[in-house]
């Protein structure tokens, strides 16, 4: 059985171990040593050296030998925080953990770390049979998954995953997810004097904003979001301004349309320099690719009786946001996601129910046993 008062003293010695994404190494540290301490097969990899990923901590991995007549499967939660996380001191107080206000709780994703190392240690103590069981804890998942996108994945064994990094509480089952592409350009203009000599000038600024003008925006449709997150141009009003930095996003569960809108906004900014007179330069990035499961796949039907075992109610639904379980599916690991009881994250105002951490736990358990 899960120990409510050990999961919960697990999840604060987590919380206390500063892991602000790119500075993991702590905490990847004491994740191998834990993990080794269980008995797991343990290994760490070089992912934070890789191109774009900037961090001191590695990919943790975890084998755990099973019942060969069944499948085993990949558990995986990410140890980096966003900021503020340094010096989080947690206080309980009516059934919630939660921080004074000055930093993150770390809630996100330490629930999820918490609940399947309890997990781990039920399994290795009561000897209860159980499936082979892998587990990965990422670095770097906030900002870009680029510790999933890094991972070794010919070390990884199973055919299935659940993540455990969703908001609410537990029962909540992700079956989908959106792709995410990000566009990135620079608008070149003309300088010239806006008083004496605007004609001879090219405005960036006017370019740019007649192609935004033009976007389809916000809420495209059911599957399909876009937004703008930098348009900058700083500079004297007596200046017809040379130069325009543009960052946006656009996510979708259906890949067709995703593509559909990347291509709408960089037509947008093509016509509109175009139009103008100035010139563009883009780049195009894809961040992660969408996934979807229905309520018939075998692992989401596993997940919602499991769910039922324990007194659970199941339901399942979307999100808006990636997840490492997007990188996951990406190279042929059928992974959901699971909500682990993370409420008002990525604020001073997060918090957790203690009821919820146990129950995260029982249900990691309630998926590793056989």
């Amino acid at each position: 059985m899960i120990d409510r008062e050990r999961v919960l003293r697990t999840f604060l010695d987590y919380v206390r171990i500063d892991s602000e994404t790119h500075h993991e190494r702590t905490m990847t540290e004491r994740l191998a040593a834990d993990l080794r301490a269980l008995g797991l097969e343990v290994c760490t990899d070089q992912a934070g050296k890789a191109s774009g990923v900037d961090s001191d901590g590695a990919n943790v991995y975890g084998f755990l030998e099973g019942d060969a007549g069944h499948d085993s499967i990949l558990f995986s939660a990410h140890m980096d925080t966003v900021t503020p996380g340094r010096g989080i001191e947690p206080i309980i107080e009516d059934g919630y953990v939660r921080t004074r206000g000055d930093t993150v709780l770390g809630a996100d994703d330490k629930s999820g770390v918490a609940a399947i190392m309890e997990a781990l240690r039920c399994l290795v103590e009561s000897g209860a049979p159980h499936r082979p069981v892998e587990v990965v804890f990422t670095i770097r998942e906030e900002g870009g998954l680029f510790g999933s996108a890094n991972l070794e994945y010919d070390r990884i064994r199973s055919k299935y995953g659940v993540v455990l990094d969703a908001s609410n509480d537990v029962g909540k089952i992700v079956t989908s997810a959106p792709g995410q592409i990000r566009l990135y350009a620079d608008i070149y203009g003309k300088r010239s004097h806006a008083g004496s000599d605007p004609e001879k000038g090219v405005s960036a600024i006017q370019a740019a904003a007649v192609a935004v003008s033009r976007m389809k925006l916000q809420r495209i449709d059911e599957e399909t979001t876009a937004n703008i997150g930098t348009f900058s141009c700083v500079g004297a009003t007596n200046v017809v301004q040379d130069h325009v930095t543009f960052a946006a996003e656009a996510r979708s569960r259906d890949p067709e349309k995703l593509e559909a809108q990347q291509a709408h906004m960089l037509r947008c900014l093509q016509e509109a320099c175009e139009e103008y007179g100035a010139r563009l330069e883009h780049r195009v990035q894809r961040s992660y690719h969408s996934y979807g499961f229905p309520d018939s796949h075998p692992l989401v039907r596993l997940l919602m009786e499991r769910c039922r075992d324990i007194g659970v109610e199941p339901w399942t639904t979307y999100t808006g946001g990636g997840t490492d379980g997007n990188n996951f599916n990406l190279h042929g690991i059928e992974t959901v996601v699971l909500a682990c009881g993370m409420e008002l994250e990525h604020t001073t105002n997060e918090q957790i129910r203690i009821q919820n951490l146990e129950d995260a736990a029982r249900l990691v358990l309630s998926i590793m046993q056989v």
